[in-house]
């Protein structure tokens, strides 16, 4: 709770105006009523994801990170395909993924968030996720469309 309410004051603070180093990201921090360490600012820094920025006629400055827009559900499925499935086959209605060591139940879930019409469900271990697919003859087309987002 106060990791969090310190962290809310970070952001306030480096909102409010230009702060240029972490000692004084501590000042401002205990004048707030927060007792923390440069350590500690420093964890909280990275944990944020601050980042230094030219400031105007002075030293470089903390500010927050420039928001991207997140990967569309599909985007994160193909660079996981790409990234992690090392192989596939299908049979009947099951569609049998193999991945990485470690990695299939990060590709599962982004199977699952994907909510293709004729997906079911996954199961996942470690390296290999069993697919649902209904009806029965969809399974061939999902296999097609994981061979493409793997990339072949």
């Amino acid at each position: 709770m106060v990791k969090l309410a310190r962290q809310k004051k970070i952001i306030e603070i480096i909102r409010s105006g230009p702060v240029e180093t972490q000692d004084q990201l501590v000042r401002e921090l205990n004048r707030a009523g927060f007792s923390v360490t440069q350590a500690t600012v420093s964890r909280d820094i990275k944990e944020l994801g601050l980042v230094k920025v030219p400031g105007n006629g002075s030293l470089p400055r903390y500010a927050l990170p420039e928001r991207s827009p997140a990967p569309s559900r599909e985007d994160r499925l193909k660079r996981l395909f790409a990234d992690s499935v090392q192989g596939m086959d299908c049979s009947e209605n099951l569609v049998v993924v193999k991945t990485l060591p470690g990695e299939a139940q990060g590709v599962a879930s982004a199977i699952d968030q994907a909510q293709w019409p004729n997906v079911i469900g996954t199961v996942a271990g470690d390296d290999t996720i069993l697919v649902v697919v209904k009806p029965k003859n969809a399974a061939e087309e999902i296999l097609e469309r994981f061979k493409r987002l793997a990339g072949g």
